[in-house]
């Protein structure tokens, strides 16, 4: 009976990681964002473009440096250049299609030095840098191992339910959230 139960648990696939890494990620940084609104607006902010809490840039952000700096050992600096580039075009990027899209602009870096049109700023640039080496060494270590920890401890029918169960929260979120800047 013992071995029934342990062969219906295993690790998450890949494809599962990086779901459960997406929301992890993107509920974390709309934590950030949320805290740092409060901070200087001294009053709730959901300073995402989804009505739930969850900041997809964030979730996104965070597969790529995952993805980009996955063979970068040791070397701090090159992490941090890659950081800078990869979260810098992609921030550029989702800036210009959310503002094409919607005619609405969720960030304006207009006012910093160094900035382009407004959508990134050497500033933040620098900043996402050394988050970048913070999250690679630090955060993502301490997350991969406690998700794998709750992995292996659950069935694979109740990882399924998990997964599925938050994507399709996200879908309808993104579904009520698109309608609502639209309208």
């Amino acid at each position: 009976m013992n071995e029934l139960i342990i062969s219906d648990k295993r690790e998450l696939s890949n494809i599962q990681k990086a779901i459960i890494y997406f929301f992890i990620y993107s509920f974390l940084g709309w934590s950030l964002e949320v805290i740092f609104a409060m901070y200087v607006e001294r009053r709730f902010v959901n300073r995402g473009f989804l009505l739930g809490p969850i900041c997809p840039i964030y979730g996104i952000g965070a597969l790529i440096l995952i993805g980009s700096l996955r063979n970068v050992k040791g070397n701090r600096i090159l992490k941090f250049i890659i950081a800078v580039v990869a979260f810098s075009v992609f921030e550029y990027i989702a800036s210009y299609i959310l503002e094409v899209i919607f005619n609405q602009r969720w960030w304006d870096y207009s006012n910093d030095i160094l900035n382009l049109q407004g959508r990134i700023s050497i500033l933040y640039s620098l900043v996402w840098g050394i988050l970048g080496i913070l999250f690679t060494e630090k955060l993502h270590p301490f997350v991969r191992k406690k998700v794998e920890k709750i992995s292996l401890s659950i069935t694979k029918a109740t990882q399924r339910i998990i997964i599925n169960v938050l994507v399709i929260i996200f879908v309808v979120d993104e579904i009520f959230s698109i309608l609502a800047h639209l309208s």
